[in-house]
């Protein structure tokens, strides 16, 4: 028997450790696990290498829960310990025996492969919920023998001499009172199922009952006779997930059967997804998968997980991977990534920044290749992945140097164009634009349907553009593309754009405008109204309400989070322009008509004609539209 001092420079290490080491005291499972899973890789390499010899085939580990006498174990037929060893990593704090073993066996990488690592005080998060631990260990090497450590929290531990027939080591924690909920089944479940759901080493965790010999049936199919059972220990881990796999090796289906394993509570197919597998200049294999993308922005539940050595680590990727990756799902997986690292280390980690504009490079070139590959294919998902793609391009520009050649814009009529493509598509109608290339817009097909229609019968194109994205969007493009313009299709510039080629004189005089003018001011006095006569095609309506281009953009901005002084125009009340048609057949008989009330009531219903086309028409208005619609029918 031998007692020793745990060789640390304070005596307080165990209160600072059980309220400080992490914040979230169930990782303590995550870390003990870890080692275990650590023991277990060290000795499958040490046998790689030749320097064991036996049957390694039967390798797992186990936890047990004793809720009367209030202990969790968990143990490893692993690698195991001998007192030295013992005394030099577990009575040593921060010393971790991982990085010493990857060190001594540097030059053998391929062997040492797949040690987690990184855990100097892994093993001492177990005295964040017990009161005592015990370890009872046993060496693989010959002729070891057994022994056990305990310590009670205090900075004093005992080694003594212990039974134990086979190799490993077993980690018993005497859980304290404050943290009794660790002994309950569906607790410890729950955190497996969260941490170690895919270590690469079988964990046993409770039993179930398999059929031996099934049950005999008479020619009814009535049972005759029971079929004989076997308790067997469950295995609630999958050692071998399909990141760890080569793509070769993988069918369609198994990437799907794998999206499941990650995602149990999502019911929707992923459509398509990127295997990653990369060894320079870092570590990083993964699977990230595209989900339908919906046009607004939702709360992501389903996030893109991070495992270092298949363990665990978190699902707030923000600094491994550019914020609008964030709306893919899968999972990365890399060593070179700590286990137990700060936010802010990681935002200054080389490495996590290669990383990451991998991560991008990789994503552009799938997006890129399935373009090439089948574009039919690529157009009919394009609406499930515009906004990931554009908030790609509006975040990132390498990738939107990439992402221009396959992002896609959608017309009216359901046809899909890259940006090129779509220049070339509009040329034959923009003669009449100073050369500059309009892109008309809409983002409500159904509200805006008559300007749809107004600027298709002039030979013009309409892009729908309805997410709650594409205001940034528009913003973003227009000065990349060259003498490029995108315009609302109920913008105050499209009453320019769909008259003729040659400018149509109006059939008033301007004494009659003039009168005209001032007669629909005083019908419609609202100030959020500003009166433009125009000289349109008789065809056309003989009022328009569109909106100041500009202005909209502004509060469009606004709405989305616009910084600095665009937030004014959030608060701004909206302005609208009535445009009215001078040589429409209504104007004209408007002005001739000499009953000044009959004047009014048919420039109010044109009017308000114009307002409903637009969505504005509300309330008492509304009613009194109805009521005077019947009177003049």
């Amino acid at each position: 028997m031998s007692t020793g001092t745990i060789n640390v420079q304070t005596e307080n290490i165990f209160p600072i450790i059980k309220k400080f080491l992490y914040s979230d005291h169930e990782i303590f499972v995550r870390e003990l696990v870890s080692n275990a899973v650590d023991a277990t890789k060290k000795l499958q390499a040490l046998s790689a290498m030749g320097e064991t010899t036996g049957d390694f085939s039967n390798l797992f580990i186990s936890i047990q829960l004793d809720k009367e006498a209030k202990t969790l174990i968990i143990s490893d037929r692993g690698i195991g310990m001998t007192e030295d060893e013992v005394e030099k990593y577990i009575a040593q704090v921060a010393f971790s025996g991982a990085e010493e073993f990857v060190e001594k066996y540097k030059d053998k990488s391929d062997a040492v492969n797949g040690i987690i690592g990184h855990f100097g005080l892994g093993f001492y998060s177990a005295f964040m919920v017990a009161a005592k631990v015990e370890i009872v260990t046993k060496s693989y090497k010959d002729d070891s023998t057994a022994v056990s450590w305990t310590c009670d929290g205090s900075p004093t531990y005992n080694i003594v001499p212990a039974e134990k027939v086979d190799r490993g080591t077993d980690i018993i924690l005497h859980i304290a009172e404050d943290s009794l909920e660790f002994l309950e089944d569906a607790r410890i479940e729950g955190i497996l199922e969260k941490y170690c759901k895919f270590l690469p080493v079988p964990i046993h965790f409770g039993t179930h009952e398999i059929d031996v010999v099934p049950a005999e049936k008479d020619e009814e199919g009535k049972e005759t006779k029971p079929a004989e059972k076997e308790t067997v220990p469950t295995i609630i881990n999958n050692p071998t997930p399909a990141w760890t796999k080569k793509p070769a090796d993988l069918t369609d289906d198994d990437y799907q059967k794998f999206y499941r394993e990650l995602y149990p509570m999502n019911f929707e197919s992923p459509l398509f997804w990127i295997h990653l597998n990369v060894d320079y200049p870092f570590n990083l294999t993964g699977i990230l998968f595209f989900p339908k993308i919906k046009k607004t922005f939702e709360t992501q539940k389903d996030k893109i997980q991070l495992y270092s050595n298949q363990v665990f680590v978190t699902d707030a990727v923000g600094e491994i991977v550019p914020d609008f990756l964030t709306l893919l799902r899968g999972v990365i997986d890399s060593p070179d990534i700590p286990l137990n690292v700060s936010r802010s280390y990681l935002q200054s980690d080389g490495n996590v920044k290669k990383i990451s504009s991998h991560i991008t490079k990789k994503v552009a070139d799938k997006l890129e290749e399935l373009f090439k590959k089948d574009r039919p294919d690529f157009e009919s998902k394009w609406e499930d992945i515009r906004i990931f793609v554009q908030y790609g391009m509006l975040s990132d520009d390498k990738f939107y140097d990439k992402a221009k050649k396959f992002a896609l814009l959608k017309n009216v009529d359901g046809k899909c164009f890259t940006m090129d493509d779509y220049k070339a598509h509009i040329a034959p109608s923009q003669t009449n634009t100073s050369q500059k290339v309009i892109h008309l817009y809409t983002n409500n097909v159904e509200e805006q349907h008559s300007f749809i229609e107004t600027a298709k019968s002039r030979g013009y194109d309409v892009l729908v553009m309805d997410s709650m994205i594409d205001a940034h969007f528009i913003n973003f493009v227009e000065p990349k593309l060259e003498n490029v313009s995108f315009v609302r299709v109920d913008s105050d510039t499209i009453d320019k754009l769909i008259k003729k080629e040659e400018p149509m004189p109006s059939l008033l005089s301007e004494k009659e405008q003039e009168a005209l003018k001032k007669v629909v001011e005083s019908v419609i006095g609202d100030e959020k109204f500003s009166v433009n006569l125009e000289s349109l095609s008789p065809t056309d309506p003989p009022m328009l309400i569109t909106r100041p281009e500009f202005m909209r953009r502004m509060k469009d901005m606004s709405a989305l989070g616009g910084g600095g002084g665009m937030n004014m125009f959030g608060t701004m009340p909206d302005m609208h322009n009535l445009v009215v048609n001078t040589n429409h057949p209504l104007v004209s008989k408007v002005i001739s008509e000499k009953n000044e009330q009959t004047q009014k009531e048919l420039l109010k219903q044109a009017c308000d004609l114009a307002l409903l086309a637009q969505g504005l028409l509300k309330g008492e208005e509304l009613t009194k539209f109805i009521k005077r619609s019947v009177e003049l029918i």
